[in-house]
């Protein structure tokens, strides 16, 4: 069978890769950069010439690693940012005011919905939280001061997948941003080309893939030359980096409204362990769908309660068919009914690691309860798909044959 990420596996590997010079990526680690000459200086800052003004706002490394992640996206550019979290707020906090209203539709990482839920409402935003399917509520839920709709191309951990086509066209046919959270499924998702204005990952994750750099990013759609909705008057904040900066107004805009006074900066060690990564996401990436599927089967069969869209009993299974023909990425969730059992079943584990992070080349597991979820309210966990015995499954480079025996044996089956 033809690896499903063909497409991404020469491109990859010739960009990170150099044919002159130094053939691995150039790791520039200095905090600051010296322009030469005053004449120099003043066009870095006001952005006629292009070289590094200042670590902060941008590094050598980093600047591959956005272009190659950019190319993978087909966005206009991207920014490279600290962690994951920092990607989110960089990408949000670039179009958000006080006062300013969020769109969240379907499952979220604990973090981000943390990020939401709390922390912004500090700064006088709202967020309104919808389920996957509640379309026509959605969009009646927009007013004039919503400025983002926000989702996750897979529910981390509640496995619930939205219909991001038509997220995309409510977005656009009502003139609001529309941001995709793609950390689960890089590759796999194209949001852009399904409507997305901003892609966001953690790049901790399966893009770098063993557990060494913590990173995120955010890439960024063109600027229509012709009508667009940030022209509108929704994004007058943005109207002057459209005027200065033309199609890579989103970057500008991102960079001056929040990278530049909230640092959540990449940093050159970071990007380089991520670009050494990235180099071979698609071949782990293919593997791991793989064995996703074998294993989510193999223990769904053997009586344990598995929660994946490759399962015919899952609600989202005909949208995971048709528009997920490329997996959804190394997540599933197992729940053995209660703390008691869950605890048992990962520490019986001989492969799990127990851990926070996803995307690893080590099968990882957490139950969610008792750690990332353990100060939310019920109601809260409720919408969230967090019940008392679930564990939260990320699948690594394992054989699915040692991976389904260790597990039914840590289940005592």
């Amino acid at each position: 069978m033809m690896n499903r990420f063909e497409e991404f596996t020469t491109r990859i590997v010739q960009q990170v890769g150099k044919k002159e010079g130094p053939v691995s990526p150039v790791m520039v680690n200095s905090a600051s950069f010296g322009y030469g000459n005053s004449e120099t200086g003043e066009g870095i800052f006001d952005g006629s010439i292009k070289k590094p003004l200042y670590a902060r706002m941008g590094n050598p490394t980093s600047a591959q690693l956005e272009q190659i992640l950019a190319s993978i996206d087909n966005g206009v550019g991207a920014i490279a940012a600290s962690t994951g979290m920092g990607a989110v707020a960089m990408a949000t906090l670039s179009l958000l005011k006080a006062g300013d209203e969020i769109i969240s539709v379907g499952g979220l990482f604990g973090g981000t919905y943390s990020y939401f839920s709390e922390t912004l409402v500090r700064f006088g935003i709202t967020t309104h939280f919808f389920d996957v399917e509640e379309f026509d509520t959605i969009e009646r839920a927009i007013n004039t001061a919503t400025k983002i709709i926000f989702l996750e191309s897979v529910g981390n951990p509640n496995m619930r997948l939205p219909d991001i086509r038509r997220i995309a066209e409510i977005a656009n046919r009502n003139g609001v941003a529309f941001i995709v959270d793609n950390t689960i499924t890089p590759l796999s998702v194209a949001p852009i080309a399904m409507g997305a204005d901003m892609v966001v990952y953690s790049t901790t994750k399966i893009i770098s893939g063993n557990a060494s750099a913590l990173g995120g990013a955010v890439i960024m759609r063109a600027i229509s030359e012709g009508e667009d909705k940030f022209k509108g008057e929704r994004y007058n904040d943005v109207h002057p980096f459209i005027k200065k900066m033309g199609t890579m107004a989103l970057i500008a805009n991102a960079k001056k409204r929040a990278l530049r006074d909230f640092g959540m900066s990449a940093n050159g060690f970071g990007s380089y362990i991520t670009m050494l990564g990235l180099e071979t996401l698609p071949l782990r990436m293919d593997r791991i769908v793989a064995t996703v599927e074998k294993v989510v089967k193999a223990l769904s069969e053997n009586g344990l309660q598995i929660n994946h869209p490759s399962l015919t009993n899952h609600p989202q299974h005909e949208r995971y068919r048709t528009q997920f023909a490329n997996g959804c990425g190394t997540l599933f969730t197992i729940d053995m009914g209660s703390k008691e059992k869950a605890f048992e079943f990962l520490n019986r584990s001989k492969l799990v690691t127990i851990t926070a992070n996803i995307g690893d080349s080590r099968t990882l597991g957490l139950h969610m309860a008792s750690t990332i979820y353990r100060d939310f309210d019920e109601q809260t966990k409720e919408f969230l798909g967090i019940t008392p015995g679930l564990i939260r499954i990320s699948i690594g480079l394992e054989s699915a044959e040692a991976i389904i025996d260790d597990f039914l044996n840590a289940a005592n089956i």
